[in-house]
This record gives structure tokens, sequence and C-alpha cells, in this order.
């Protein structure tokens, strides 16, 4: 099993995060798992790691509709920091917007980082799969 060092969870629903940190602690070894309740309080704690030599966390979960700021503002935000190494991201939504898939593939296209589009709800085989391509 591969060791990932930093995971972060962004999502406004606390069943969500709740079941992602079971299924991610039953799916793979990791050093932490840190979970924002917006894309605000996310950028701007990524914003101050980046800013002070700490970490990015190698896997970013990522909801897209969240209050204050949604994904979609959160990686837009995300992408302009320059983060030499390649991060992990993971668009995880119950969206079934086709407007949602060219927004993810606009983002995938404009940034070096690997983001996916996954439908909620995320299985334990799915996190397997996330987390060896980290």
């Amino acid at each position: 099993m591969k060791k990932i060092s930093d995971i972060t969870i962004i999502d406004d629903d606390a069943i969500t995060v709740f079941g992602l940190r079971k299924l991610i602690s039953s799916s793979v070894e990791y050093n932490s798992i840190k979970s924002y309740a917006n894309g605000k309080i996310a950028i701007d704690a990524l914003t101050d790691f980046f800013n002070n030599g700490i970490q990015i966390p190698q896997i970013i979960f990522l909801d897209i509709n969240m209050p204050i700021m949604d994904g979609w503002e959160f990686l837009e935000a995300f992408i302009e920091l320059p983060i030499a190494e390649k991060i992990r991201i993971n668009i995880v939504t119950s969206s079934i917007d086709p407007r949602d898939k060219k927004q993810w593939e606009h983002y995938k296209s404009k940034s070096h980082h690997m983001i996916t589009f996954n439908q909620k709800p995320i299985d334990r085989t799915k996190i397997t799969e996330i987390t060896e391509m980290a």
C-alpha cells in the first residue's frame, strides 16, 4: 500500500467529509487529512502553506457546490499558485449538469495538476484508484 503524505477534503457537507475520511482511512496509509467547509477557507490555508514552505497536500478532494467560495473559484485561485509539484485534485460532485463537465475540461487543460471528475458517492475502489495515481 502506497503512503500518501497529506490529503485535503474541501466540502461543506459533514456527512460526505465523514464518509470520505472513513473510506480513505480504510484504503490508504497517510500522514494527515485536513478538511475545509468551503473553498475560501481552503485556499487561504493552502496559500499560507505555500508561502511558509509547508508541503501542499498530494491529494485534494473538492466539492464544487459550496457557499462562500465554490469549487470552481477555488480551482481558479489554486492553479494561480506557482506550485511546481503535480497535485491530484479530485472533483467529487453529485452534479449531473453538463456545464460542470465543461468547466472541469477547461481547468484540466489550463493546469499541470491532475484534475479528475468523479460522481458522488465515491467508493473504496475509486479511493484506491485515486491514491495509487497520486
